[in-house]
């Protein structure tokens, strides 16, 4: 199997969605939020205006059946690699938008493919509101004799981090997230993660990119304005109630760095960059 170079720039049909104040704090639930996070886990709070948490708009408007006008997939064997959010204007907690999906990149890895597939999100006005970047890697997807694409830049700062914030995941972590819209078994059902070679379902990976936003909020004093935009690589599963230790460098008023450590210590978010305003 190997995907056509020509679908690059093919677009999904623009779809209209919506979201609510409920919508913002499930997310806010399901990436691990909680009591101390009133801003993002209540709507009625005496003297708390509540928010969207900068990483959500992942779980917007995101229609991956574009990905067909590549030619025939394999969901089996498709990994997400990346992720990328860039946050163009604050997004209010009830809000109605309309979404695009298109295939911005196709790399040959000559055994797989890499797909980007960008997600627009465009106000009611015409504003853009935000751009989402998934990275997707097909095995056995590749060989057409096309470009390898660049290189990721993976890289983590040398030295000690210069602060690390840690959470625990929760038993039901994924059954919460997957509220948000990703129901793909592989995060629920026990006898499709042993299909998939795992011994228990794991977490989604945008679990724990949320999990890392949250980090990179709270080291920049908890304003989610500041934030533009975040990156990360997948780089290893998660099981619910895993600790996750977000390692996080260089933080000033334009950039912070991290990466996210897991089970046995192992790096499950490398990579990691928020650009700050």
């Amino acid at each position: 199997m190997s995907l056509d170079p020509r679908a690059v720039g093919a677009s999904s049909e623009p779809r209209t969605i919506t979201w609510t104040a409920r919508d913002c704090m499930l997310y806010a639930l399901g990436v691990g939020a909680g009591t101390g996070d009133l801003t993002y886990t209540t709507n009625n709070t005496a003297g708390v205006e509540q928010a969207m948490l900068p990483t959500m708009p992942v779980t917007l408007g995101v229609d991956f059946s574009v990905l067909k006008r590549a030619g025939k997939i394999d969901w089996t064997r498709l990994l997400h690699a990346e992720q990328e959010i860039e946050l163009v204007a604050p997004l209010p907690v009830d809000g109605t938008a309309t979404a695009t999906t298109r295939i911005a990149e196709l790399w040959d890895k000559e055994k797989a493919a890499l797909v980007v597939a960008e997600t627009e999100g465009v106000g009611t006005d015409g504003t853009p509101l935000w751009r989402s970047r998934a990275s997707l890697f097909l095995k056995g997807a590749g060989g057409w004799g096309g470009d390898r694409g660049p290189s990721s830049n993976t890289s983590t700062p040398e030295g000690n981090p210069d602060k690390t914030i840690s959470y625990r995941t929760a038993e039901n972590q994924a059954l919460i997230y997957r509220l948000s819209g990703d129901y793909n078994p592989l995060h629920s059902d026990p006898s499709f993660a042993k299909k998939a070679g795992m011994d228990a379902p794991i977490l989604h990976g945008l679990c724990t990119f949320g999990f890392a936003g949250r980090a990179v909020l709270e080291a920049v004093g908890g304003d989610p304005t500041r934030i533009r935009s975040i990156r990360a690589r997948f780089a290893s599963p998660v099981w619910p109630g895993d600790d996750l230790h977000v390692d996080l460098w260089d933080v000033d008023d334009a950039t912070v760095h991290f990466r996210v450590r897991g089970r046995d210590d192992e790096v499950v978010l490398s990579g990691g960059v928020a650009r700050l305003g």
